[in-house]
């Protein structure tokens, strides 16, 4: 008796635009396999040109990785204090630990479920008040939704504390026309085979001049100081992007437009077939905010239906994913300051990622749909 495989649905799986290849082909056929060449510079133009407003890109091995150098760019060291957004990933704030310093945690607010701008306010004044002023502010635009970049940016502002946007799930999102990764101090990207494009792994350190980003890629390749042998001044890394997976990049780069708008059609789909589910809610883009709907994200009442909708799919292979535990509830963490208001934990004991490739097929749509309501009854 033959068993019937049904059709695995991924959350977020890589989706090729057909060009990717060619660029790849290129590489290997010029020899450009070791890091640096033409796919590099072509991949860094390419999202300079996307994003806009001056931006500077060096292409890097990840988002973590922007996030760590662009930390050492801010000049943050060990015994500096960084605040942090909690709702977010790991990599938003692993890389403060990386030199010495210490994340402070900020929950978030319900319109956007990014850092709160109230409770930034607080911590900035509660650190100041105990002698220690907060070096730098990571924010992060989640999910693909604009944080409040008008109020963030004002406070940053009034404090003279440097911004690093974490934009790693927002290529392709804006706020009042300027897209997200061009607001910061210094942003940063992912290119993480789960993102809205990939290069396999990867990701990019967006600044405001040349003399940054030369910084940067300086930091990133080994920090060589400029001799005819191997000469160091400072500690560097091994951060670059290969020019192999840069031509991926450029690829990817090409269909950008097409993944953001399949995306936001699946939001679309999945807000029009479950709305009549009273037990579900969507997060709405504020008024000046455009989400590239990296992952279309549901709220259910309580914990119980979260887990009976995400195991519901698992048995029907297809995956699923609770909203990002926040760092304030981590184990590594437990011991840092955190400023909390409740919003955070409670997104994630209800909150749940729903299957968003932009390869996603209406019969895929349908079949998700058929579950959740189904599970909902």
């Amino acid at each position: 008796m033959e068993t019937t495989v049904l059709k695995k649905i991924w959350l977020s799986p890589p989706h090729m635009g057909g060009n990717e290849e060619a660029y790849v082909k290129e590489a290997f056929e010029t020899n450009w396999i070791a890091p640096l060449g033409p796919n590099v510079q072509q991949f860094e133009k390419s999202i300079e040109d996307f994003i806009g407003n001056n931006v500077h890109s060096a292409g890097l091995s990840s988002g973590t990785a922007a996030i760590h150098l662009g930390l050492e760019l801010l000049g943050i060291g060990h015994g500096d204090e960084v605040i942090c957004q909690s709702f977010t990933f790991a990599a938003s704030a692993n890389p403060i630990t990386y030199l010495g310093a210490t994340p402070i945690f900020v929950d978030s607010e319900e319109e956007t479920w990014n850092i709160s701008p109230a409770l930034l306010k607080e911590a900035i004044e509660d650190r100041l008040a105990n002698g220690e002023k907060p070096k730098a502010i990571v924010a992060v635009h989640l999910y693909g939704m604009p944080y409040k970049v008008d109020e963030i940016h004002a406070i940053a502002k009034e404090y003279d504390i440097p911004v690093i946007e974490d934009s790693a799930e927002a290529l392709g999102s804006s706020y009042q026309g300027f897209n997200c990764g061009s607001f910061g101090d210094i942003g940063i990207l992912s290119f993480n085979g789960n993102k809205i494009i990939t290069t396999s792994g990867g990701g990019a350190l967006l600044c405001k001049d040349q003399k940054t980003k030369e910084k940067a890629v300086f930091l990133a390749t080994q920090a060589r100081d400029d001799a005819p042998h191997y000469e160091h001044s400072h500690i560097g890394y091994n951060y670059r992007m290969s020019n192999v997976l840069a031509g991926i990049g450029r690829g990817q780069m090409e269909v950008l437009g097409d993944r953001v708008a399949a995306r936001r059609k699946n939001y679309e789909y999945y807000r029009e077939h479950l709305s009549d589910q009273s037990k579900i809610t969507f997060l709405e883009e504020p008024k000046g905010s455009i989400s590239n709907r990296w992952l279309t994200c549901i709220l259910t009442p309580s914990f119980e239906d979260r887990e009976g909708i995400r195991i519901a799919l698992e048995h029907e292979n297809i995956e699923s994913r609770p909203l990002w535990k926040p760092m304030h509830l981590q184990p590594v963490f437990k011991n840092n300051s955190s400023y909390v208001n409740g919003v955070s934990e409670d997104l994630f004991n209800r909150g749940l990622c729903l299957p968003s490739g932009s390869s996603l097929e209406t019969s895929d749509l349908e079949r998700i749909c058929g579950i959740i309501k189904s599970e909902l009854k």
